[in-house]
Formats: structure tokens, sequence, C-alpha cells
């Protein structure tokens, strides 16, 4: 039987996400923002939480831990950086780890740069991955901690998984980034028709993810640091990729 995923609103504008396993009834919260909007939708659906996966550990994404352990006794999964604070970890893990969720399995793969300690969750026979705030739908997470070459790096890793992996992302981003990137490639047409999809997704008042990989990868500018096109709309021809990265966010920055 194939896993039940469940996408939701929490916080503002971040996104809730449950997965579960038929099989087994085992269910994993990826990353918790809030207790309420998880604990609804656990109830929604009949689901008991067993697993919170954590993607770093900023407080918009573990906001909701404790109370979710104290409610459920689920295990806590956090990455492997013991000196950012996450309440109730039973369990730490580093890059090529593979977690179980019932029958389920997620591979941890680094993807440092947003903070030092991101991580994501590949799930690989259900062709999915949960990046947090490292890759986000036609944008990808400021660098806070790490720097643009390691975000850079990251994010290759990401951009190697299959077209085919669905990308569950941190925040409901896609307009704003959509907008920044028509800045930049106002001409690509992959680009121009997930800005028509999104514009559209957004009036309906539904989520722009998950979206496929593929996609992303015609269509986010920072996926698309190494293609010559890009690096000579910014006027960097020959730089190097990450150096354009860097680039690109800058302007994300300010914009």
């Amino acid at each position: 039987m194939a896993a039940e995923i469940r996408t939701f609103t929490c916080l503002t504008d971040n996104f809730g996400y449950l997965i579960h396993d038929p099989a087994t009834k085992a269910t994993a919260s990826v990353d918790a923002p809030e207790a309420g909007p998880i604990i609804r939708a656990l109830e929604r659906e009949g689901w008991t939480l067993t697993d919170i996966l954590i993607t770093h550990h900023h407080g918009d994404h573990v906001g909701g831990v404790a109370e979710l352990k104290q409610r459920y006794g689920c295990r806590v999964v956090a990455p492997h950086d013991k000196s950012t604070k996450i309440a109730n970890v039973d369990l730490r893990v580093v890059n090529a780890d593979v977690i179980k969720v019932g029958s389920l399995l997620a591979r941890v793969v680094e993807t440092p740069g947003h903070t030092l300690d991101h991580v994501s969750y590949v799930f690989d026979a259900e062709k999915v991955v949960f990046a947090a705030d490292t890759l986000f739908s036609i944008g990808c997470g400021r660098v806070f901690e790490g720097n643009y070459p390691m975000m850079w790096d990251s994010l290759l890793k990401l951009r190697a998984l299959p077209d085919d992996f669905r990308l569950y992302c941190g925040h409901e981003y896609t307009a704003s980034n959509v907008k920044f990137a028509l800045t930049v490639e106002p001409d690509n047409p992959a680009l121009k028709a997930r800005a028509e999809e999104v514009a559209r997704l957004r009036a309906e008042n539904k989520p722009t993810v998950p979206t496929l990989l593929g996609d992303e990868k015609k269509a986010n500018v920072f996926l698309r640091a190494d293609e010559p096109s890009v690096a000579a709309r910014l006027h960097m021809k020959g730089a190097d990729p990450a150096q354009i990265f860097g680039e690109l966010r800058e302007r994300k920055n300010k914009s």
C-alpha cells in the first residue's frame, strides 16, 4: 500500500506534513511548527503520531515538539548537531542514515547552508523529498549559518534526485519566489508556465506544493546557477556557479 501524505498550514506560512504507512499505521510529522494543526490533522484522519522527523533547529520548525511528544510519546528524530536547542530528541541522524517509519524508509541527506544542522528526508520508494528550508518551489532558503558554496552544494544534492520525485518544502513562498525569478529569467517558458499555475492555485487558496523536481530544475533559478544563460543575465559569464548562486541569493534578499 502506498504511503499517504497530508499537507496543511501551520503558523502563518509554514507547511505541516504527515506521512502515513497504511500497512503498519505508523505516522510521522515532518517538523512540528506548532502542535494544534498537527493534532487536528491526525484526528481528521484517525492516525496516531509515532515519529517526528526534524529538519533543523529553527523555532518555526520545532515549536510543537514538546507538546506532541507529551501527548503521543512519539519518537523524535533530529540532526546530529547537539549544540542546537531541540527538545526531547530520541535519535540523532547523520548523512546516509535510514530511518524507518513503520515500513517506510527515509534516507537522511545533510543539506546545510540555511542552518549548519539542516537535513532533508528522502523517501526513495515513494519518490518524495522533504527539503524544508533548503529548497523551496522556485526558491531556496536564506543562508543564515552556512555560506554560499555550502548551500549551492546542498542544492546540487537535491537537484541530483530524479525528475519524478515530488518536492515538499517548508513554507508557502512560491508566489514571491516566482516574482523574483522572473526578474532574472523573464523569458523562461517553464517559469512563465509555473507563474500562471501559482497565480491560479493561490487565487483558489490551494497550496503550491508538492511540485515535481523535474519542473523545478527547469524553472527554479536557484537550481540553474550553472546555466550559461543565467550567468549572462547577471553579467557573470565564466564565474563559478557558487558565486552566481551567491549573487542570486543576495539579490533575492534585497527584493
